[in-house]
């Protein structure tokens, strides 16, 4: 602060500045990561994107069975909750510093 108690805006400018630019390269990584959920030991993988998009799902033939839909059904949900954790995890890792822990970004949380 300079004397008499004023901030110095010039310098908060620079920060919020240095901030705005941590942000923007921080949710280009984030936009860019596909990251991987599984459920029943691997027999269910979906990957996802960073911003949440379900990119592909991968069903191991051996968790078909047509008497047991349910179980199957149950394995897709828990793949992609899995995923979905694993974008939460990557976006704290990444916006966390960024951002000193503040919520409420308009980030995706899932």
């Amino acid at each position: 602060m300079r004397p008499g108690g004023q901030p110095n805006l010039q310098q908060m400018m620079k920060q919020a500045q240095k901030m705005q630019q941590q942000l923007a390269a921080a949710q280009a990584e984030l936009a860019e990561a596909e990251l991987t959920g599984t459920a029943g030991g691997g027999l269910v993988t979906v990957t996802i994107s960073g911003a949440g998009e379900v990119k592909a799902i991968k069903i191991d033939p051996k968790a078909v069975d047509p008497e047991d839909v349910e179980t199957l059904e149950d394995l897709v949900l828990a793949a992609v909750h899995n995923a979905h954790d694993e974008v939460r995890k990557l976006t704290e890792e990444k916006m966390g510093p960024v951002t000193g822990g503040m919520g409420g970004l308009g980030l995706p949380g899932f």
